[in-house]
């Protein structure tokens, strides 16, 4: 079963603030930065309960190739996005969205 996808607020804000940086960097790395997204979500939405919970009901699943996760609760048939976060950011932060 696959489940629905939910993004909380602030997730496609990170998004498109990770993507500009990667393209400033190299042109294209933002387009491989959201493939690497893409396909995690894609793995999430199929087997949400295979990753960690990490905190209180939150998961996380970290992205291979960038120093990124994906911070998600599953609640019925969906997958609620809290946050897609740098690894080096303090978690405090996403936390406190639930």
């Amino acid at each position: 079963m696959n489940y629905a996808l939910v993004f909380r607020p602030k997730v496609r804000d990170e998004l498109d603030e990770a993507y500009r940086w990667y393209e400033r960097q190299q042109q294209g790395l933002g387009d491989e930065f959201l493939d690497c997204i893409d396909l995690m979500l894609n793995q999430i939405c199929s087997m949400p309960e295979s990753y960690v919970i990490v905190y209180r009901d939150i998961r996380r699943a970290v992205i291979k190739r960038f120093p990124y996760a994906v911070y998600y609760r599953i609640v019925s048939s969906r997958v609620i996005v809290i946050a897609i976060f740098h690894s080096s950011r303090n978690p405090k932060s996403w936390q406190m969205r639930n």
